[in-house]
C-alpha cells in the first residue's frame, strides 16, 4: 500500500512542479521587461536586474506554489480517472479518504515551504529590492548612464548620450548632450571628446567635466544660435532623490506583529493566509479531479479554476476591507478561509445522495 501512496505523491509532486516551473517563468519574464524599461529609460542600472530579480524570487514562489499545487493534483489525479487508475486503485481496496489523506500528507510540506516564504524569506527579499532602489534613487545621473543608448535623464529635461566608458565607469568618451531650457523655448546642445566626474570637496556637489568640444544655443527652427567652443565645461549633476520609501511587503513579520497600523496588519493576515490556502485547495482538487472518462481530459479546470479564482479574489477583497477597518481585526480574513474550508467539506463528506446521483450519473454515461 505504501507503493501505491508513493506513486499518487510523486504524481502530484511532478505535475506541480511542472506547472510552477511554467508559470514561474511567466510571471516572472513580466516582471523582469518591466525592469528592463526601466533600466532602459535610466531609473535603474543595468547592473542590478538579475540581483533584483533573485531577491523577488520568494516572493513570485509564494504565490505559485499553492495554484500549481492545486492544478497539479487536478491534471495528476484527472489523468488516472482518465486511464482508469482510480477505479484500478479503488477495485484494490484504496479508499476516497486514504486517497484523500496522503494527498493532504504532500500537502503538508508545500504548506510549510509557502509558510516560510511568506512570513520569512518574501520579506526579507523584498528589504533587499527595497535597498537596491534607494540606492538607485540616491544615485547620480553619472552613474546611471549606459553607453550606446540616448537616456533621458531627470535635471531640466535633460537627454544624454556616450559612445563608451571607461572601465571604471569614471570616464567617458563621444559624449553628446541635449538640454532644453528651463522657461524658454530653446534648446542647448552639447557634444564633446571626453568627459569625466568632478567632485567638490567643499560643497559635496558633482559636476561633469567635458573636455573638447562645442556648445549650441538656440531655438528650433531659427538661424540664430550661439556656438562656443571650449577645452574643458562643466556641468552640474543632479543627484536623485534622496528621500527613502518603505514598501509594506518589506516590513519583518515581526515588526508587523508590534504595529498597530491597519495596513500593517493586514499584511500580517495576508501572509497568514497563503500557507493556509495550500490545505483547503487540496480538498477541493481532489474532489474537482474526479472526471467522466468521456468528458475529456481538461473538461474539469474551468470550473477548477473559476473557484480558485473566487477565492483569491474573496481574499484580496477581505484584505483591503481590513486596511480601511471595514472588518474587526479577529475576523480578519478568516471568514473566507471558514467560507471555502466548509464548501470543501460538503464536497468531500456532504449528503449521501449527493455521491449517488454522480455514480448514477456517470453509469449512465458509460452504458
Amino acid at each position: 500500500m505504501s507503493i501505491v501512496f508513493r506513486y499518487l505523491t510523486r504524481q502530484v509532486m511532478v505535475s506541480m512542479l511542472a506547472v510552477s516551473g511554467v508559470l514561474l517563468m511567466v510571471f516572472m519574464s513580466g516582471r523582469f521587461i518591466k525592469y528592463l524599461a526601466d533600466a532602459a529609460a535610466g531609473k535603474i542600472s543595468g547592473d542590478v536586474l538579475f540581483l533584483i530579480m533573485a531577491y523577488r524570487f520568494p516572493g513570485f514562489l509564494e504565490l505559485i506554489l499553492p495554484l500549481g499545487f492545486f492544478i497539479g493534483i487536478l491534471l495528476a489525479y484527472g489523468r488516472m480517472y482518465l486511464e482508469s487508475e482510480m477505479t484500478v486503485l479503488y477495485a484494490c481496496g484504496v479508499s476516497d479518504r486514504q486517497v484523500l489523506s496522503q494527498t493532504l500528507i504532500g500537502s503538508l510540506l508545500v504548506m510549510l515551504v509557502v509558510g516560510f516564504m511568506s512570513l520569512y524569506l518574501t520579506p526579507w527579499g523584498m528589504k533587499q529590492v527595497e535597498n537596491i532602489f534607494n540606492e538607485q534613487r540616491n544615485a547620480t545621473e553619472f552613474e546611471l548612464l549606459a553607453p550606446g543608448r540616448f537616456q533621458a535623464l531627470s535635471s531640466g529635461g535633460r537627454v544624454t548620450y556616450t559612445e563608451s566608458l571607461s572601465d571604471d565607469k569614471r570616464k567617458l568618451f563621444g559624449v553628446f548632450i541635449a538640454e532644453f531650457n528651463r522657461g524658454e523655448p530653446g534648446l542647448t546642445v552639447i557634444a564633446a571628446d571626453s568627459g569625466s566626474q568632478l567632485v567638490d570637496e567643499n560643497t559635496g556637489s558633482r559636476f561633469l567635466v567635458l573636455e573638447g568640444g562645442s556648445r549650441y544655443e538656440g531655438a528650433p527652427g531659427s538661424l540664430e544660435y550661439q556656438v562656443t567652443t571650449f577645452d574643458a565645461y562643466g556641468l552640474k549633476v543632479e543627484g536623485g532623490d534622496t528621500r527613502e520609501r518603505q514598501d509594506e511587503e518589506a516590513i519583518s513579520t515581526m515588526e508587523l506583529l508590534a504595529s498597530d497600523d491597519p495596513k500593517a496588519r493586514a499584511m500580517l493576515h495576508w501572509r497568514l493566509s497563503l500557507p493556509l490556502i495550500v490545505p483547503i485547495v487540496t480538498l477541493l482538487a481532489v474532489r474537482l479531479s474526479r472526471v467522466n472518462p468521456r468528458q475529456g481530459r481538461f473538461f474539469h479546470l474551468l470550473p477548477a479554476m473559476l473557484v480558485y479564482i473566487l477565492y483569491l479574489g474573496l481574499l484580496i477583497v477581505a484584505r483591503d476591507a481590513l486596511e480601511d477597518g471595514k472588518v474587526p481585526e479577529w475576523i480578519g480574513m478568516l471568514w473566507v478561509h471558514a467560507l471555502f474550508l466548509l464548501f470543501a467539506l460538503w464536497l468531500q463528506f456532504g449528503p449521501p445522495w449527493l455521491y449517488r446521483r454522480r455514480m448514477i450519473r456517470e453509469g449512465r454515461t458509460h452504458a
